[in-house]
C-alpha cells in the first residue's frame, strides 16, 4: 500500500460581506444551534477570510469556500463557486 493520505476538505456556503482587500473576501457563514434547555434553534454566524484570485466576488454574492493550506496569517479558505 502507498503512504498516500486522503484529506477531506470542509466546504462551507456563505455570503460575501466585504471585498475591500486585494484578492481576499470576507465570507459570513450562518448555522443553527439548538439551545440545550429551551430546545429552540438560534442562528450563529462566523466570518472567514477566503482567497479570491481574480477579485470577482462582490458584496452580497453567495459563495462556496473550501479549506486549504494557509495562504497568509488569517486566510485558510479559497472561493470555489460563486452564485450571484
Amino acid at each position: 500500500m502507498d503512504n498516500e493520505k486522503k484529506t477531506i476538505k470542509r466546504k462551507l456556503k456563505g455570503e460575501v460581506v466585504s471585498n475591500k482587500m486585494e484578492k481576499t473576501v470576507v465570507v459570513k457563514v450562518d448555522r443553527f444551534k439548538l439551545h440545550p434547555t429551551y430546545q429552540k434553534r438560534y442562528r450563529v454566524s462566523k466570518k472567514y477570510k477566503a482567497h479570491d484570485p481574480k477579485n470577482q466576488c462582490k458584496v452580497g454574492d453567495t459563495v462556496e469556500i473550501i479549506e486549504s493550506k494557509p495562504i497568509s496569517k488569517d486566510k485558510r479558505w479559497k472561493v470555489v463557486y460563486q452564485n450571484n
